[in-house]
């Protein structure tokens, strides 16, 4: 392993987009997405991905130079079609967008459609609540969940997320994927050679596996198993249908160049707390934060992020020797 300041970091993959047929703007969108992940310890939602998205770009599954385009539909409705490029830059201005406006309207809605692979859900939910907003974040991808008995993956993993401000500290990040583990972890897992618990996935035949390739190709179980199937059916409506993108089992992979662009797609709900609840929002907040933290042994969801963000702020992270030589080597031979 190498330690690498989260600027450096950010500068090789920037580098690494570069030599991929991707726009600078483009680029400094998904590289500070990518590292923004691996400074919370999220190394699944990292630059680990890059290989992955270069060959994407390279061979035109991700149109590396796509210019999103935004489209008001209403007073507190946005659509932005992402053209088949990467996600970030078209969430970028969606939600830009929904901050200028959600003073005004007090809700705004923001539909990414024709997208890609949206990163760390949470980061761009506490984006807005850096701004003193509230978000809910809503994505799918490509197949990886059955309905609830049967063994063709029709859903995404499908996580949802969730921000609000907090009054003198950072804000309450909330984010789950509704597999009962995010599929990063078994394709990292599967990349190593490391075995997973028994209870995460399925293989091809419907059968419970701890061989993380088998897993990773089977199929994966959903949080709260039939009830949380039931979850992932709604945002799987809701990423894909009322945006207009592809359903997961139309969707190609994230993780390989074949087959055309996935167009899944991403939904964004901001608000405005004064708004709905008067200013009595953020007190309130404080007062089940601190209800949570009096038991004895608790914590309040993210503070483990928060912590490897404040360590890697200082010490940087680290990054596997192979990594770094195959994203250097995609530098040098471009």
């Amino acid at each position: 392993m190498a330690r690498r300041s989260l600027d450096e970091l950010h500068a090789l993959a920037v580098a690494v987009l570069r030599a991929s047929n991707t726009s600078p703007a483009n680029a400094e969108s998904v590289a500070r997405a990518l590292v923004r992940a691996d400074g919370d310890d999220l190394p699944s939602h990292g630059v680990a991905r890059l290989p992955a998205f270069s060959a994407q770009a390279i061979a035109g599954k991700v149109d590396g130079f796509a210019e999103p385009k935004l489209t008001v539909t209403g007073d507190a409705t946005l659509r932005v079609d992402a053209r088949s490029g990467f996600a970030f830059p078209a969430v970028d201005m969606g939600l830009d967008r929904a901050a200028e406006i959600v003073g005004r309207t007090g809700v705004v809605a923001v539909a990414v459609g024709h997208s890609h692979n949206a990163g760390v859900m949470g980061h761009h939910a506490e984006r807005m609540a850096e701004k003193g907003l509230a978000a809910m974040a809503f994505t799918n991808s490509f197949g990886a969940i059955a309905p609830w008995g049967g063994s063709r993956p029709l859903y995404g993993t499908n996580p949802v997320a969730f921000s609000c401000p907090r009054a003198g500290a950072p804000p309450l990040v909330i984010d789950v994927s509704l597999s009962k583990v995010a599929r990063g972890k078994v394709k990292l897992a599967a990349d190593r050679g490391e075995p997973i618990p028994e209870g995460w996935c399925l293989d091809k035949d419907g059968r419970p596996t701890t061989d993380a390739k088998a897993g990773f190709s089977g199929s994966f179980l959903p949080m709260g198993d039939a009830r949380g199937a039931t979850l992932v059916l709604m945002v799987e409506l809701l990423s894909a249908a009322l945006t207009g993108s592809n359903f997961a089992f139309e969707a190609s992979s994230f993780y390989d160049a074949e087959g055309p662009p996935p167009h899944v797609g991403q939904l964004f709900v901001v608000f405005k707390p004064e708004a709905l609840g008067g200013d009595s929002f953020v007190d309130r907040v404080e007062e089940l934060m601190q209800a949570i933290l009096a038991q004895k042994g608790t914590r309040l969801p993210g503070s483990r992020r928060l912590e490897a963000r404040e360590k890697a702020r200082k010490a940087g992270v680290e990054v596997a020797d192979k990594l770094l030589t195959e994203l250097e080597g995609i530098v040098t031979t471009r």
